[in-house]
Order: C-alpha cells, then structure tokens, then sequence
C-alpha cells in the first residue's frame, strides 16, 4: 500500500487512520486486538485517539482507549515498528486536567507514554484551542517534549482559521516550531468548516491533514435512510440530523457510484477523501473485522472525474 508523507511531519502513512475512539468503548479487549490484528496486516500503519476516550462512557475515567492499544502492543511487541501512534491532549479529564498549559501538558504525555506502552508518541495533538493559554506557551512545551524525544511531531485538532492562522503566527514570532498537522471535521455532509478559509491555509502552511467523522456517525454508510433506522445502532441518535433533503440527495450521489463500481457507500465516501486535495487521509474507524474490509477496498478505489463531480455537487453546501 503506497504511503503518504504526513505534511512536513517526516511520518508516512496510509491512505487511513484506524479512529481509535472505539476501543473499550463499542470494542471490548478481545474485538480490539482483533481489530488492530487486521489493520496492520492489511497494510495500514497509523492509529488515532486521545487520553479522553471513552470519558463519556459512566464509569469511565478517560484513558482506556489508550490503555487497550498499549496492551495490544505489551502482547506484540514487533508491532510498535509497524505503527504510528496519534494522540492527544486538552480535553476535560477531571479534577481541572485539561487545556494547553505547560504543567498540564508535561503531565498528560508521561500519562499517555505509559498507558501506550512506548517511549515516543508519533503524533501529539492539541485536541482543541485553548483560550486561556498563549499559543507560545503549548509550542514552547511541545518543543521540549521534541527535544526529549518523547513526541516526534506536533498538531492540533479543531482550530478555526484564525485560531490556526494565530499559533502560526505566534511560532513565527517566537521562533518556535508551528503546528504540523491539522484534524478538522469533515466528510462528504460536514465541508462547510473545512473547505474555504480553512483548507486553503492548511494547504499554503502545507499541513498533514487527518479528517476525523469521515463517515458522518455512520450516515454514510448508508445505512440509516429513515427515522426508523436510526434504532440500529447506539449511535443512530447522533444521525438525525442529516436526514435532510440534502443528506439524502448525498446517499442518492454514493449509491449511483457505489452501484457503478460494484462496491459500497462507505466506500466511495473514503475513497472520496482519499482522493481530495487538502487532505492526507481520513479517521475512519470499526468495530468487526469484516468493516475493516472497507478500508482496503476504498484505499484502491479510484473515482473518476464523472464520479467526484456528481458527489461534488450533490454535497455542496447549501447557501444561506
């Protein structure tokens, strides 16, 4: 499977990143292994979460998705050479532990190390801006964290133009190593906050970029067409919301391009943003290995003109 240089991170990666949000989650130990057995052999390499998941879950304390893959490499040692491991930092894990903060940070990534199992995060996000602290203050101490080698490159998640345009702004001022990546929402529904402003700057800094909701909670998939579909899953409440003329005019657009490459609506919508421009590769994740089949078949698909101009166009973002 042909790699991608990750911006200017000096990582490659696969057309996919495994979303790791689901271990201890929707995927128990035994299911993750497998899960995580599957993607490697399958030739993908790089594994996205966050010292949060599955926070939200009652009785969750945040770190278990981290903890399972730190596991999974405890029982395989030879698989830490064949992965990337993505996670991230800022989000609420209680008791006051969150945001950007240097004492926050320089405690968040010993927990992350430990619970990973290994020496060197490959990819360090912030997982969303943090108005109370300088943006020079989070570059300084990923800085450190680089020149101790316990990060090999830094991004940040959720960042909007400006917070964006801001930190790179700031690294330049204090000469300070900017963000390398950026991990913004966006699918073949969600593209109003990524493309326009957003994309063009993360294209002009030449950013990694990694998608996260690639599949719109499952929307995508196509699997949920009506209010009565919704009950199929624990995460049909979230997709209500596209079932709108627009949402369904997109399924219309996957289902006649999945109908003419004899493949499925998942697919085409990864391998649409495999294919777009601005983007390094989508999060997509699964809970059986059959799902994981998706991955590889979207890797390999190559739409055509007719194919990403009809999906184009019937996503578009409505005006006003």
């Amino acid at each position: 499977m042909q790699l991608r240089p990750l911006g200017q991170t000096g990582l490659q990666i696969a057309p996919i990143v495994f979303g790791g949000n689901v271990f201890g989650w929707t995927a128990d130990e035994k299911r993750s292994f497998e899960l995580l057995d599957a993607f490697v052999d399958a030739g993908f390499n790089a594994i996205d979460t966050a010292d949060v998941y599955s926070r939200w879950v009652p009785g969750h304390q945040g770190g278990e998705s981290e903890t399972l893959i730190g596991r999974w490499l405890a029982a395989n040692p030879a698989r830490r050479r064949q992965v990337l491991l993505f996670t991230k930092v800022g989000m609420d894990m209680g008791d006051e532990h969150k945001g950007l903060g240097t004492l926050w940070i320089e405690r968040a990534v010993e927990d992350s190390l430990r619970r990973l199992n290994t020496d060197v995060i490959d990819l360090y996000q912030s997982h969303r801006p943090d108005p109370e602290t300088p943006y020079e203050e989070t570059l300084a101490a990923y800085d450190r964290l680089i020149k101790a080698g316990k990060i090999r490159a830094f991004g940040c998640s959720n960042f909007d133009p400006r917070q964006l345009a801001e930190a790179q702004h700031s690294a330049q001022i204090n000469d300070l190593p900017a963000y390398q990546t950026l991990q913004p929402e966006y699918n073949l529904h969600d593209r109003a906050s990524y493309d326009g402003a957003l994309r063009d700057l993360a294209m002009k800094l030449g950013l990694g970029v990694i998608a996260y909701y690639s599949l719109a909670s499952g929307f995508l998939t196509g699997k949920y067409r009506t209010e009565a579909d919704l009950g199929q899953s624990a995460r049909g409440g979230g997709v209500k919301k596209y079932l709108t003329p627009r949402g369904l005019r997109i399924l219309g657009a996957l289902d006649q391009v999945s109908q003419r490459h004899g493949t499925q609506p998942a697919v085409v919508a990864l391998a649409w943003l495999i294919a777009r421009e601005g983007v390094t590769a989508p999060i997509a994740s699964a809970t059986s290995v059959e799902q994981l089949k998706s991955f590889t078949a979207a890797a390999e698909l190559r739409l055509g003109e007719n194919d990403r101009a009809l999906l184009d166009q019937a996503s578009a973002p409505e005006k006003g």
